[in-house]
């Protein structure tokens, strides 16, 4: 396969603190990468280094194939507000549009109002100033996926979508036979789209095939490999400490070559591995919480025509884990405010019904426009906990760091430890999982396990979901609000079987009235062309009867063969998306077959 980039020698510093130095890797055709590394270790200066937009510090080389398409989406997509969405992306566009003809112009602009209808952006006329993150997020995709770019580079894709958006991208993703390079923080995106991870850690960069599992399973190996030499090295160091103190080696004239090695082993010795852990041990304790959390009675609100919230009515309880899910704009973030009490600080509108708040309750809210550092304060300054620090990945050397010096993830991670260290006893989080990398997300899931409060999660991490959540309430749209027992995975899994039934039943209702107007055009014939209807068939259509009959019965046992691999749980997701949309595909082919039968029945 082609090579599609090649990397050598590129290094990135800022000040003191090393990202990388001089990694190198290679991208084949039909590799589909995740990079994964901690957050602060310079995985966006990576992206932006191979986009254009900064350069390494070594010089080091960036080869990308001749004459490929490639298509970068960073994290920050830069638009103009008085644009509307449909021109934003055209402009932004120019230099892949400028030497298209007519012929191809129009195509490319067909494929961009389908990507916005497919993200649910059905008016390309609305101005960018008024989108949300989510939206404006799902703009840059669509410029992105429009171009048909034979190599994606992506930054976080995931970021700041909600979970239809996601799900959408994954699939065309999956089935896509492009070339993929990016960075994200979604454990079931990562499985369902990629075949590759790369990991950069201390300096270095580790590829493995396969899947998230795999990686951990591989890394861990790794680890274990590296420490077993350094303790063969630590053996080989006190026999050469022996040997440097046995004479001072002015007198002897030792080797100089082996005096050099003594020092070279002392400092690989020196190198063991340890996997940097956070202990939430002193947090696990919480505020004690009383029998009343928040109980809701008839709440609705309406901002102008909108209705965000409707007659909803739920006592929150104790220990409770529940989930929020829903569209970009269906009111998630609102519901919290009003949960909270900050609605009517930061969200005008009309809101009736009643709430009640625990006289105990003590709420921890991570919201999305909650960080407001100052950026000349250290990380000490925000948190005055070395040992706690420390345990949050924040190490002795970061302590006087200023927050402006810190990633996104690395300030997301600092602004959840100073909501936890309130110890509420109601936490909810709004989007925690925003830019921050799998490894503090692994930790975080395993504190809120065992967070012996309540929790209330608003998230388009479905992993992050399936692993905290007993309940989901799913936010439809126009103030609805529908209660789902059970994880999110479980409730993709009712949605389909639901869609499935609602498309089965529709066709069932088509063919029904097909036979019906069949019937009836046939019963009001004049009498004189019923006899010319009753005929024998020509040889012709005796045989497409006959091959009718054989396809139906072959679509038949096809049908059944699919059905029972589906329900088996053994199939790849890939190879399980095929088999969903063959059976779909056999059932549209059964209904016009039926059809076309019928039609030959009654001319008989």
């Amino acid at each position: 396969m082609a090579s599609y980039l090649q990397i050598e020698n590129i290094s990135k510093s800022y000040g003191p603190k090393v990202l990388f130095e001089k990694i190198g890797f290679n991208i084949n055709e039909g590799d589909k990468i995740a990079l994964i590394a901690p957050n602060g270790t310079g995985k966006t200066s990576l992206m932006r280094i191979l986009a254009g937009k900064d350069k390494s510090d070594s010089g080091g080389k960036i080869m990308f194939l001749k004459d490929i398409k490639i298509a970068f989406l960073e994290q920050e997509y830069d638009f103009e507000p008085e644009r509307s969405i449909f021109d934003q992306i055209m402009t932004s566009s120019i230099e892949f549009t400028k030497d298209l003809d007519q012929e191809h112009l129009w195509e490319y602009e067909h494929r961009v109002v389908k990507f916005l209808t497919s993200f649910n952006l059905t008016n390309p006329d609305q101005k960018m100033k008024e989108l949300s993150g989510g939206e404006v997020k799902r703009v840059a995709l669509t410029q992105m996926l429009a171009s048909e770019a034979e190599f994606f580079i992506m930054d976080e894709p995931t970021n700041h979508l909600d979970i239809d958006a996601i799900e959408f991208l994954e699939g065309y993703l999956s089935r896509s036979r492009c070339t993929l390079f990016m960075v994200t923080h979604d454990r079931y995106f990562l499985d369902r789209v990629c075949n590759t991870v790369m990991e950069m850690d201390h300096g270095a960069v580790y590829t493995y095939k396969g899947d998230y599992q795999n990686f951990l399973e591989k890394r861990e190996e790794r680890i274990a490999n590296y420490n077993a030499e350094t303790d063969k090295v630590r053996n080989i160091l006190r026999r050469e400490l022996e040997w440097i103190r046995s004479t001072p080696c002015a007198r002897t004239g030792k080797a100089r070559y082996r005096i050099n090695a003594f020092y070279d082993l002392k400092d690989r010795a020196s190198q063991v591995y340890t996997q940097k852990q956070v202990n939430m041990d002193p947090m696990k304790g919480s505020t004690r919480l009383g029998t009343k959390i928040i109980n809701c009675k008839d709440l609705s609100f309406y901002y102008g025509d909108s209705c965000y919230l409707d007659k909803f009515t739920y006592n929150f309880q104790r220990y409770e884990k529940v989930g929020i899910v829903g569209r970009n704009g269906a009111g998630k973030s609102t519901f919290l405010n009003i949960l909270t009490g900050r609605m009517y600080e930061d969200d005008p509108g009309l809101l009736t019904g009643v709430i009640e708040r625990g006289e105990s309750l003590k709420i921890g809210y991570y919201h999305q426009s909650g960080m407001s550092f100052n950026p000349q304060d250290t990380v000490l300054d925000i948190v005055n906990d070395t040992w706690l620090l420390n345990r949050f990945l924040f190490p002795h050397e970061m302590l006087n760091n200023k927050i402006e010096k810190l990633s996104g993830g690395e300030k997301r991670r600092l602004y959840l430890l100073t909501i936890l260290m309130q110890q509420p006893n109601l936490l909810i989080l709004d989007e925690p999982t925003n830019d921050l990398d799998i490894v503090t997300l692994n930790i975080l899931e395993e504190y809120l396990k065992e967070f012996s409060g309540s929790l209330i999660i608003v998230s388009h991490d479905r992993h992050f979901l399936d692993k905290l959540v007993d309940h989901l309430f799913i936010f439809c749209g126009d103030g609805v609000v529908k209660d789902f027992v059970g994880t999110y995975s479980e409730y993709r899994e009712y949605i389909k079987e639901y869609e499935a039934e609602q498309r089965s039943q529709a066709r069932a209702e088509e063919k029904a009235a097909k036979e019906k107007a069949a019937k009836a055009a046939a019963a009001n014939a004049p009498a004189q062309e019923q006899p010319a209807k009753k005929r024998k068939l020509t040889y012709k259509e005796q045989k497409e009867l006959e091959q009718l009959e054989k396809d139906l019965e072959s679509l038949a046992a096809e049908k059944a063969e699919l059905e029972e691999i589906l329900n088996s749980g053994t199939l790849p997701y890939e190879e399980l998306q095929k088999a969903s949309e063959r059976i779909g595909q056999i059932l549209e082919l059964t209904d016009e077959k039926e059809f076309r039968l019928l039609e030959l029945y009654e001319l008989m």
